[in-house]
């Protein structure tokens, strides 16, 4: 590391270029662990008793409609209406007071024709990985569908696979860069976090709790 401080400017587009390829073959790695298990069309994805809706606030800081969530209730209820999942998780952040991405899910999921008893809450899924390791471990639930957008999907996938799940992933639409290039952002360090998690830190969900029935009937 001394070596690098000695010289500068250039040891700094070393280290540059040392990160944008771990970001790059992080990137790679989770895209291959999804590769043939993400799917636009719900009349394509595999038959499978409940569906992970990815949290997401109905609004931004600024108080504008969140494009990210919009798309992900649509085709969360897409893919129950099309009888391809039988319930639906809403896996989301409950950690602070006036915040919770659930019961917005929920509300969103009702009004648009999804049957509220079909329709279970996951409050403490405050990651991506906490919302996939949980639907196995709290709510019984080895093969599962992932509802978001197809980068946070191939994600997702991965960390489930990881877990020992089977996992697909259902494409919402997609929200453009211009948009949101914070979230595009978050999303390459987001891949390497959870390559990391997996393969070095080894990391747990924040909170389990007790099991939690899913209702298929």
């Amino acid at each position: 590391m001394k070596w690098l401080l000695k010289l500068g400017g250039l040891g700094a587009g070393v280290l540059m270029l040392v990160a944008a390829g771990a970001s790059i073959g992080c990137e790679w790695w989770v895209a291959r662990a999804a590769k043939g298990r993400c799917f636009d069309e719900a009349a394509l994805v595999p038959e499978t008793p409940v569906a992970v809706v990815l949290g997401a606030s109905p609004r931004l800081a600024d108080g504008r409609p969140n494009l990210f969530f919009l798309a992900r209730m649509e085709a969360a209820a897409a893919l129950f209406k099309a009888g391809r999942v039988k319930a639906l998780i809403v896996s989301g952040d409950n950690g602070t007071r006036g915040y919770d991405e659930p019961t917005e899910m929920k509300t969103a999921l009702v009004r648009l024709g999804v049957p509220h008893q079909r329709v279970v809450c996951d409050f403490a899924g405050f990651r991506t990985l906490d919302s996939a390791v949980r639907a196995k471990e709290v709510f019984g639930q080895d093969r599962v569908v992932f509802v978001s957008q197809r980068f946070h999907n191939e994600r997702a996938i991965y960390l489930a696979r990881s877990a020992g799940m089977d996992a697909h992933g259902f494409n919402a639409r997609d929200v453009p860069v211009a948009a949101a290039p914070r979230t595009f952002l978050r999303e390459k360090l987001a891949s390497v976090k959870a390559v990391l998690d997996v393969t070095v830190l080894k990391t747990r969900p924040r909170f389990l709790g007790g099991k939690v029935a899913v209702p298929l009937e």
